[in-house]
């Protein structure tokens, strides 16, 4: 019995040992298993969200599709086809439209963003481009679609002016439709302005880039009173007697207040202006002397325009993988470069500033703090100023162009809608009637 009683004992020892042991292993597996967990989730938030996403934003995790399970190849999907992330589907984006995809784009939205539908025009592409705040009467402008087969404008009919009273988008900016409650305005120029694209403000006025109609009736810059009965004034039409190809946008650089304007083939490609006669172009027009300068060269379809707050940087949107009619080329420009601007107005050492991966980028505009944002293919595209893409205010079409509207207000074309948001980001670039 005490022998048996021994290796009793002996047995319940090696059992503790035992039992010891895999409470140590237990342990350390634990303890790597919570370690590994942290560093997963450390991993995975390289950028902290925050805890307060106000009620129409939600935070996009741009690591959850860093590695997808398929790839399609480019004849499936490419910048024709809205991307969307693993475990969304397009109402769920479209439900809460403000994506955060870094924290900066919290600064850019505030608490409580929201976007509200304004107008739609059935099929008629009636909010397309050249929209532009005009302060004193705080209404918004902006064209209809040159071209469009479904507005019949271009060669036979020129598009048309339109504009809204922002204090009645500001009245129903808590609805997320409101279409019918906002008036929408046609304004006959007179003389009117053939094919109107791009607009900004231009001592105390508007002025517009034209495209013109036909070869007979070039594309020209044109200045508008804002006000009726809106006569307008030709500022720009001819390069040294040459036509410019088809007047695209215009920006003014706050520093020097010259004006400079883009100058693609789109009226060719859309069958309303003839064969471009001179390279796709940036211009600078220096209106105290009359000068007409190139700045730029080298682009495919050199489109929006803008500059940085400062005015020492110009931002250019080449939107060549988009021809429209003659169809898509994604290995062209869908590209926004940065340009250096020097004291005599003059730009140098053209950097990539970012890629859309959505459509091309159309318009551009910066806000105050010096964010720039792009009308895509799926809506407004946001940008640090490093070139990150920070959030998108997301539609589910694509927005040709956009603008900023007093404090915190934005008015958004998506051709047959009309869009107002509301954000805490202000635009910097209107400046009276310098």
């Amino acid at each position: 019995m005490a022998v048996q009683a021994g290796k009793s004992e002996a047995v319940k020892s090696q059992e503790a040992e035992r039992s010891a042991s895999s409470k140590m292993t237990y342990i350390s597996v634990a303890l790597a298993v919570l370690f590994a967990g942290v560093a997963i989730r450390a991993y995975n938030n390289v950028t902290p969200q925050r805890h307060e996403i106000p009620a129409q934003a939600q935070f996009i995790s741009q690591k959850a599709f860093n590695v997808l399970p398929s790839v399609l190849p480019p004849d499936e999907f490419n910048l024709t086809n809205i991307f969307i992330p693993p475990g969304y589907d397009l109402a769920a984006l479209m439900e809460k439209p403000f994506h955060v995809y870094d924290n900066e784009f919290y600064d850019v939205i505030g608490p409580n963003p929201t976007l509200t539908l304004i107008a739609n025009g059935g099929t008629n592409p009636l909010f397309h481009e050249a929209v532009v705040w005009y302060p004193p009467t705080n209404e918004m402008f902006f064209a209809q679609n040159a071209g469009a087969p479904a507005a019949g404008t271009g060669l036979e009919k020129s598009a048309i002016i339109q504009k809204i009273n922002l204090d009645e988008a500001n009245a129903v900016s808590t609805r997320r439709n409101a279409t019918g409650s906002v008036k929408v305005h046609v304004v006959d120029s007179q003389p009117m302005i053939l094919n109107p694209n791009g607009a900004v403000n231009y001592r105390g006025q508007l002025l517009f880039a034209a495209e013109g109609q036909g070869p007979h009736k070039t594309t020209e810059l044109v200045i508008m009173n804002p006000r009726e009965p809106y006569n307008t004034t030709v500022l720009l039409n001819n390069y040294f007697g040459r036509q410019f190809n088809s007047l695209n946008d215009i920006g003014i650089n706050p520093r020097n207040q010259d004006v400079y304007f883009t100058d693609p083939i789109y009226g060719h490609i859309l069958n309303f202006r003839p064969k471009e006669g001179l390279p796709h172009q940036v211009y600078r027009y220096n209106d105290r002397t009359g000068a007409v300068t190139v700045v730029a060269d080298g682009l495919s379809q050199p489109n929006g325009i803008t500059f940085s707050p400062s005015g020492s940087h110009a931002y250019i949107a080449d939107t060549g993988a988009q021809a429209v009619f003659w169809g898509v080329n994604a290995t062209s420009p869908s590209t926004i470069y940065r340009y250096d601007v020097a004291e005599d107005g003059t730009w140098s050492n053209r950097q990539t500033f970012a890629y859309t991966h959505t459509g091309v980028p159309d318009g551009i505009h910066v806000d105050t703090e010096g964010r720039l944002y792009a009308g895509c293919g799926d809506g407004i595209h946001v940008y640090s100023t490093s070139g990150t893409l920070i959030g998108k205010i997301f539609l589910g079409e694509g927005s040709a162009n956009f603008n900023f509207a007093g404090d915190g207000g934005m008015v958004i074309g998506a051709e047959t809608n009309l869009y107002y948001a509301k954000i805490a980001a202000t635009g910097g670039m209107y400046m009276g009637d310098f």
